[in-house]
């Protein structure tokens, strides 16, 4: 009688099968997680006070980066449109003085709208805006500028426009409005140059304490 036999694999054989499985699910792993965050969603880091007291210094917050749209990431062309940012979300974005950096702010205005600063309180369209997210850690009143002074005057800070905004633009400010570096200073935001919107915080570091902020954990951004 014949004797059944099975084939017989190669230790190393397997050995090689294991690391190629291995080398594999790494592969997928960092490609899923490169999709992930260029199309979808994104983590960054609140290095500044502009956006106090929404935002603070040490908030680690996600960011939707499929609500606009999904962008081409180097080319900003946009391959599958979506809704437009809207008054009050919460954006990050390229820096239009230095796309190398990424900045976050406040949508105030969006295209076709007039904005304009009078004494500190914001007016769009003529209506008053809404300042329940603001701070103000300043009363005094920096007066307007006089005409002909550029962009990048500290007058425009508590007295501005009107202006309206361009179309495919944003007019953005931080919540910290007395100390914000935004739209009133350097100009309108590209939609192009819009990463997505802010929608949590979802790790909070306070240096200062040397302590987790835990009652900002997991708390959604309005």
């Amino acid at each position: 009688m014949k004797k059944s036999s099975l084939p017989v694999k190669d230790i190393g054989e397997k050995s090689k099968s294991i690391i190629r499985e291995n080398i594999e699910a790494v592969l997928v792993a960092i490609l899923l997680a490169l999709f992930i965050r260029t199309f979808a969603v994104q983590a960054f880091k609140i290095p500044s006070g502009s956006m106090l007291q929404t935002l603070q210094i040490g908030d680690h917050i996600l960011v939707n980066k499929f609500i606009y749209g999904i962008k081409l990431q180097f080319s900003r062309t946009t391959l599958i449109p979506a809704k437009k940012p809207k008054r009050g979300d919460i954006v990050v974005f390229k820096f239009p003085k230095d796309p190398e950096k990424d900045f976050i702010k406040r949508v105030v205005g969006v295209a076709g709208d007039k904005v304009e600063i009078r004494n500190k309180q914001v007016f769009v369209n003529n209506t008053k805006a809404d300042i329940s997210f603001a701070q103000f850690t300043d009363s005094f009143i920096v007066p307007g500028c006089p005409h002909g002074v550029g962009p990048d005057a500290q007058c425009h800070k508590d007295n501005f426009g009107p202006i309206k905004v361009p179309e495919n633009k944003l007019f953005v400010m931080g919540d910290n409005r007395d100390n914000s570096h935004d739209s009133r200073f350097w100009g309108f935001v590209d939609l192009k140059a819009v990463n997505g919107k802010a929608f949590i915080i979802y790790w909070s570091w306070d240096k200062d304490n040397f302590g987790i902020r835990w009652n900002r954990v997991g708390k959604m951004l309005r």
